[in-house]
């Protein structure tokens, strides 16, 4: 028993201390890359929509693909559906109980819809055979590298337009700390990755519980922690413009960048739970999407019954 309670403790030590390096080693990865990017004349509209808008989906994506090539591909399809629906429901709805959410009417017509399009795709991909191959992930990096084409050069027209496009200054370092700040975080992000999905694997398997339980759970709140800290922070501010479009971009990102990649590396088996869990995303998704078509914002009781519909939705996972 004690040997039994020790190792479950040492399984949380090491899920805890990888959360803390995937999200250190996003945070200095991000400031390297955007250092190197702006003293290559990079313009900031660029960094921000794909260099800082990556970095928020690196430790889904660290813990998805090292999951992924460990064998353990029930961990990575839960953890990208989990961090969406929190991401969704539990961010955004934090947000909207501080302040009223301003969703921008270019976000509800285009982002919006392309996101539930997303999820209803890996719905399709993952019901044929019960499986996402590797073709599958070829399919979803081709679209998420039209994604980022399509919003660099919407950003850049806008700009060229005259639009009231925000630009964001990032810190030029030093070349030597750029390049340190750069490989330190991915040495980060690694151990980051593998000691979150060794973590979590040894304490699913020490409670009896599934890997996609602890996947939709743990794996999936820790993930999201640098979405939750910054919106939380903006919405305290009372600077929540982006919060919503952030959240919709980082959940794209998540299911055509994290997935694709994963299942890239190796086909990720579905369970039917898999199937059920991202109808019940796609469900959210077009709630959230009705509540910002009503005003053009997302209100405080809005937010609040998204927060209790995520208690809810947890309630349901944790007993079926």
């Amino acid at each position: 028993m004690n040997s039994f309670l020790l190792e479950m403790l040492w399984s949380v030590v090491i899920l805890v201390v990888g959360f803390v390096l995937l999200i250190k080693g996003a945070d200095y990865f991000v400031e390297g890359s955007s250092s190197v990017a702006k003293r290559l004349r990079v313009p900031s509209i660029i960094i921000g929509l794909t260099i800082v808008a990556m970095g928020t989906s690196l430790p889904e994506c660290a813990v998805s693909i090292t999951a992924s090539l460990e064998g353990q591909n029930a961990l990575a399809v839960s953890n990208v559906i989990g961090s969406n629906i929190f991401n969704l429901m539990v961010v955004s709805g934090f947000c909207a109980v501080f302040c009223s959410l301003p969703i921008e009417k270019d976000t509800l017509k285009k982002e919006f819809p392309f996101s539930i399009g997303c999820g209803i795709l890996l719905l399709v991909l993952g019901y044929i055979g019960m499986i996402v191959g590797h073709l599958d992930g070829v399919i979803l990096i081709a679209l998420f590298a039209g994604y980022i084409i399509y919003m660099v050069r919407s950003a850049l027209k806008a700009r060229a337009a005259g639009a009231d496009v925000e630009e964001e200054e990032y810190k030029i370092l030093p070349v030597w700390k750029s390049i340190l700040f750069i490989v330190g975080g991915i040495i980060a992000i690694k151990f980051g990755g593998d000691f979150v999905v060794d973590g979590a694997v040894v304490i699913a398997t020490g409670f009896g519980l599934s890997e996609n339980l602890i996947g939709l759970t743990i794996v999936a709140c820790g993930t999201s922690l640098p979405e939750l800290v910054t919106s939380v922070v903006a919405a305290k501010k009372n600077e929540v413009d982006m919060a919503l479009g952030n959240v919709i971009g980082s959940n794209i990102f998540n299911v055509l960048l994290v997935l694709g990649v994963a299942a890239t590396i190796s086909p990720i088996a579905f369970i039917m739970e898999n199937i059920i869990d991202i109808v019940i995303l796609t469900l959210m998704s077009a709630l959230v999407w009705m509540f910002g078509w009503t005003k053009q914002k997302v209100e405080r009781k809005e937010g609040i019954l998204m927060l209790v519909i995520y208690a809810v939705y947890l309630v349901y996972i944790c007993v079926r």
